[in-house]
């Protein structure tokens, strides 16, 4: 038993490494496992096993007969998402998230644990620590992410992660000026502010905080977008 969770665990790091290095967007297809057993030199079995892991923990998720894709699965299917990508405005994500995140910060403050306390830190530190945008957008995703697990509610859960397989399969993004977010970049104060809110158990604050962050996201995105 000692040995082969040895086993799963050197496949489960192979397979993290090889995801983190290639930094696949949401909702991209996976290569076909013969292809990934030859390039991460591991059995089917192995792969499979360690792709499980990381469905049970959201990073993936699989469609019989389509693939293994980025990412936790959206209550729509990929059609479905790929067809609101395509009619969805950025003013209109902005709108659906303002209506939805500050009321999953709320219920955060409510049931969050101090594994999801912990997380949310995580992803925090490594949003600043972050050496692109790329890198930055992928933890700050992480980060949203993890308010909504915060909640306990799967159904809301499964509404979020339908909400950003949209936004970011939507075809549209800001202009970036600088290689990296800037020390003093207004998200990091706004996501320190929300985690505290989050861990003091304040609902009211908690939302406030998470509905002050997306106005600055959407003021800044929309005025790049405009620019």
């Amino acid at each position: 038993m000692v040995a082969q969770n040895e086993v799963l665990d050197s496949a489960l790091g192979v397979l993290r490494e090889f995801l983190a290095s290639q930094k696949l967007s949401l909702n991209l297809r996976l290569p076909p496992e013969r292809q990934l057993c030859r390039q991460l030199k591991m059995t089917r079995a192995e792969l499979r096993k360690a792709l499980a892991v990381l469905e049970a923990e959201g990073q993936i998720w699989r469609h019989v007969g389509r693939g293994t894709f980025i990412g936790s699965r959206p209550v729509l299917n990929l059609d479905d998402v790929e067809y609101l990508s395509g009619q969805t405005r950025p003013a209109e994500v902005m709108e659906a998230r303002l209506a939805i995140e500050p009321q999953l910060a709320r219920l955060a403050a409510i049931h969050a644990t101090k594994t999801d306390f912990g997380e949310m830190r995580n992803c925090g530190r490594n949003c600043r620590a972050a050496k692109e945008w790329r890198t930055y957008e992928a933890w700050d995703n992480k980060f949203h992410r993890a308010i909504a697990s915060a909640t306990r509610n799967q159904l809301l859960v499964s509404l979020f992660d339908t909400l950003n397989a949209v936004r970011r399969s939507t075809t549209w993004g800001q202009l970036r000026s600088t290689k990296l977010p800037p020390m003093d970049h207004a998200s990091f104060r706004e996501h320190d502010a929300i985690m505290s809110a989050v861990e003091r158990r304040d609902p009211d604050l908690a939302a406030n905080c998470m509905r002050q962050h997306l106005r600055t996201v959407r003021d800044r995105v929309l005025a790049s977008l405009n620019s």
